[in-house]
């Protein structure tokens, strides 16, 4: 199957064409710097042999990209700006996956979010839950895309949706939030607050991703919730690996809520590097688990153990040069 991919040189594109293409699909690229592709995948031995140059929000390029494919990937999503984020992440989705179902591509696998629908109505997130507008332009952005990939659906689009949780593992060619928190608390300390957070591993979000690519299946929904850790246990988890004790900082959700609020507004005097904001801070208090079920049934997948997710994600930070090997600890042998 020739499969065109969006987002193909990001954290989670990357990974999926690296299963991609370990499972005998052929790939072809959309992106915007080919000098990016050598860079991400030579060092893993790959060779990407098609690609197009192109912006998902050029419709003339996603239909030129998307012509002679069989099955297409939508991963991409700015998370950076204001309007512009908006406008590129909701124009990608219709284009890429609007275009594709014109062409009658099958599947077309879209990678929404579980931040579309939070905070859910029940005790876990399950795939129909009701959309939720965030109050961040890429929270509603995702909104945004995401309702019009069930609009596709209700009209029997194949279009195949799916819903990670907090991604971490190695190789992040543009480190992204989880990464950025998880070596900040390293550094620094971890946040102990309520609840926890559900982890899936990159490389168990890509199998799920490959397991998508069957034709005739119709519109379907799949969590990547992975494993469900409090906020003390994930802070032992990393204990463990590293064979040393990080720093614990308690934080009622109240005061976590009021310190994402500064730093908020911190930003926007002094821009600095810090993944905590006063959304991610209500979501830090209030997650719940995910319901995978129906993906580990249907599909066969099965999660590695959040311990090895992190270990590799710590041992990656280290060989980086993003934590010292200090911080890294015993993984930095």
């Amino acid at each position: 199957m020739k499969v065109m991919v969006t987002g193909g040189t990001g954290f989670v594109g990357s990974h999926a064409v690296e299963a991609l293409v370990a499972a005998g699909h052929e790939v072809h690229l959309l992106v915007r710097n080919p000098a990016k592709i050598d860079a991400v995948f030579g060092p893993r031995g790959i060779e990407i042999h098609s690609h197009s140059v192109g912006d998902m929000a050029d419709p003339g390029a996603v239909r030129k990209a998307l012509t002679g494919c069989d099955a297409v990937l939508h991963a991409a999503a700015s998370l950076y700006g204001g309007q512009e984020v908006l406008d590129a992440n909701v124009q990608g989705v219709e284009n890429t996956v609007g275009i594709a179902c014109e062409l009658g591509l099958d599947p077309v696998v879209y990678i929404s979010t579980i931040a579309a629908m939070y905070p859910p109505p029940g005790d876990m997130i399950h795939v129909d839950d009701p959309i939720v507008n965030l109050k961040t332009t890429y929270g509603r952005s995702k909104a945004r895309g995401e309702r019009y990939a069930r609009e596709l659906q209700v009209r029997n689009e194949p279009v195949v949706t799916i819903y990670p949780a907090g991604i971490y593992g190695p190789n992040d060619p543009g480190m992204g939030e989880p990464l950025k928190g998880l070596r900040d608390a390293l550094r620094f300390g971890w946040p102990i607050t309520s609840t926890g957070v559900s982890i899936i591993d990159v490389r168990d979000l890509a199998s799920v991703i490959v397991a998508c690519f069957v034709p005739n299946q119709g519109p379907l929904r799949f969590m990547a919730g992975g494993h469900f850790v409090s906020w003390p246990q994930f802070a032992d988890i990393c204990d463990e690996v590293t064979g040393r004790r990080a720093r614990r900082i308690s934080l009622p959700p109240p005061v976590l809520h009021g310190v994402g609020r500064l730093l908020d507004l911190a930003k926007r005097v002094v821009p600095f590097e810090y993944p905590l904001t006063h959304e991610a801070s209500l979501m830090m208090t209030h997650f719940v688990p995910c319901d995978s079920r129906s993906t580990v049934e249907r599909l066969g997948i099965t999660f590695r153990p959040t311990r090895e997710t992190l270990a590799d994600a710590i041992r990656w930070l280290y060989e980086q040069g993003e934590i010292s090997a200090k911080q890294a600890g015993e993984l930095a042998r």
